[in-house]
């Protein structure tokens, strides 16, 4: 035994002996003063303190390398050893490495198929993920038997399991988990607010989801830059999304903006999902960012000049770089968890079809029953928060291809209401932060009849002053009036500066409803 233990020990020396040879010369540590004689230095090393070789006539290799030299020669090494570890993984049998895979989860298993196509191939091994399936599906539980997860494995045949294409049982539980965290999302979209329309729960339901929203920067040759969100705020009926950073592309270069909602492929309520794992990636709006004009231009002030794009985005540049400083998005409540889940990373999510709802009244009188809550507000701050029910208009407010609500009259003085607080809309960056005056996020939610949403939308705004004779009789101040325009309908706000009480009076509020948009809600011929 004595033998044997000293023979190993010899082979286990000489392979230390081989590994410290493999090692570069220019790494070696020098020697160590133990008290014991040292042994001669070779022929072909210098004596020393390094155990440098000897250079061969006529070359210029110096004795003492440069730091930068020796950390050049020490990457080398480091990649060379590195290599050598990636071809031993490469060179390890399938059968260890579907053993390894194994014991992954679903999360981890489809992060490690992405690291080459031989892997990608083993992690969609047909029996790991039988496994992972009916660990999370296990059928239901009889009164009389219960199946665990190795007697479901073990009652499958090898030959059935090889009759699925490869990835048949990934793609079935992806797609099951999909399906499972839609369902208990839409269980929380259900009761809905009788005052919004909206749904109760979308700020619990943007939790359980995962929900969240990237940008993503295409230039005119094609590159893209994919943006993560800073932060966001929930609001009484929208979501304010914000970007901001030092790395932001130069604004002349870019085409276009996506607004895309990111939802993690397998949901876990007790786990916080985390940017590494799989994602879905889901089209909410795409703009145009080459038409940055003055048309777009909503306010300023001394850092920074803002642009407003329909629907609901606000770029702000910087005065002197004119680069992006902040990008910022305000999206409404009504349908944002289908938005933002439901659509592909190249096609927005289609409204289903609206089915018209006949109204048995002679069009004679109109439209009756609307209801409308609006919501003016900036950086957590609430300015105008109210419901108007039973507005309606009669068949000669009809002008103009429009359809005329009033909701403020600036005759009826009881209904004119203040701005509460200093009215401004708040912005910040990394390292600076500002408040443009006289510009606010507005959310309007307009409700027929039946209590359905009608018209919806949240954009930044600006009070800009009024150039034409004041009708506003009963009131002393500067006149300021707001207006916001999209494809269903038009919004006319006048306010009037109290300089008593120094605040906003809304003294005028009105809104133009599209005939067309009217007509086909209602499948009415106005």
């Amino acid at each position: 035994m004595a033998t044997g233990r000293g023979w190993i020990l010899r082979q286990h020396c000489k392979g230390l002996v081989r590994a410290a040879e493999e090692i570069p010369w220019q790494l070696r540590l020098p020697p160590v003063d133990t008290g014991w004689a040292s042994p001669p230095a070779p022929l072909d090393r210098a004596p020393g303190p390094y155990f440098f070789r000897r250079p061969s006539k006529g070359s210029d290799v110096m004795l003492n390398p440069k730091p930068s030299e020796q950390s050049t020669m020490c990457e080398r090494h480091c990649s060379k050893t590195f290599s050598k570890l990636s071809m031993h993984i490469e060179g390890m049998p399938s059968e260890i490495l579907l053993k390894i895979f194994s014991y992954l989860d679903a999360v981890t298993l489809l992060c490690i198929g992405c690291v080459n196509k031989r892997f990608y191939s083993l992690a969609n091994d047909n029996f790991i993920w039988f496994r992972i399936y009916s660990a999370s599906f296990s059928p239901k539980r009889s009164n009389w038997e219960v199946n665990t997860v190795e007697k479901t494995t073990a009652s499958l045949s090898q030959a059935s399991l090889h009759d699925k294409e490869t990835g048949y049982w990934k793609k079935k539980y992806i797609v099951k988990q999909i399906a499972a965290g839609k369902t208990a999302v839409t269980q929380l979209l259900k009761p809905v607010n009788p005052y919004t329309g909206l749904p109760v729960k979308t700020k619990e339901a943007l939790r359980v989801s995962g929900l969240s929203w990237v940008i993503v920067l295409k230039e005119k040759n094609g590159k893209e830059y994919i943006m993560e969100q800073a932060e966001f705020s929930v609001n009484d009926t929208s979501v304010t999304v914000v970007w901001h950073g030092n790395n932001w592309p130069r604004i002349d270069k870019l085409a276009t903006l996506d607004l895309c909602g990111v939802t993690p492929v397998f949901l876990d309520r007790y786990k916080v999902p985390t940017k590494n794992g799989p994602r879905r990636r889901s089209l909410v709006a795409e703009y145009n960012l080459t038409n940055l004009t003055k048309s777009t231009s909503i306010g300023s002030d001394r850092l920074i000049r803002t642009f407003c794009l329909n629907p609901g985005l606000l770029i702000g540049l910087w005065k002197k770089e004119k680069e992006m400083a902040f990008v910022m998005a305000n999206l409404h409540f009504h349908l944002l968890v289908e938005r933002s889940t439901l659509g592909s990373a190249t096609v927005p999510y289609m409204l289903p079809p609206h089915i018209p709802f006949l109204d048995d009244i002679d069009q004679q009188y109109g439209l009756h029953g609307y209801q409308l809550h609006v919501d003016m507000h900036s950086g957590g701050s609430s300015y105008l928060c109210g419901t108007f029910r039973n507005l309606f208009s009669r068949k000669d407010f009809i002008k103009n291809g429009y359809m005329k609500l009033i909701v403020i009259s600036f005759k009826n003085n009881a209904q004119h209401l203040p701005l509460i607080g200093k009215v401004g809309l708040c912005w910040k960056t990394d390292v600076f932060a500002g408040c443009i005056q006289n510009c606010y996020m507005m959310d309007v939610t307009l409700l027929d009849e039946t209590e359905k949403p009608f018209w919806c939308f949240s954009s930044p705004v600006c009070m800009r002053p009024a150039t034409r004779p004041s009708d506003f009789f009963n009131y002393r101040g500067r006149h300021f009036y707001v207006t916001y325009i999209d494809p269903v309908g038009k919004v006319n706000l006048e306010l009037v500066w109290m300089e008593e009480t120094e605040e906003y009076y809304v003294v005028s509020l009105a809104l133009y409803l599209r005939i067309e948009k009217v007509n086909s809600w209602f499948g009415t011929n106005y």
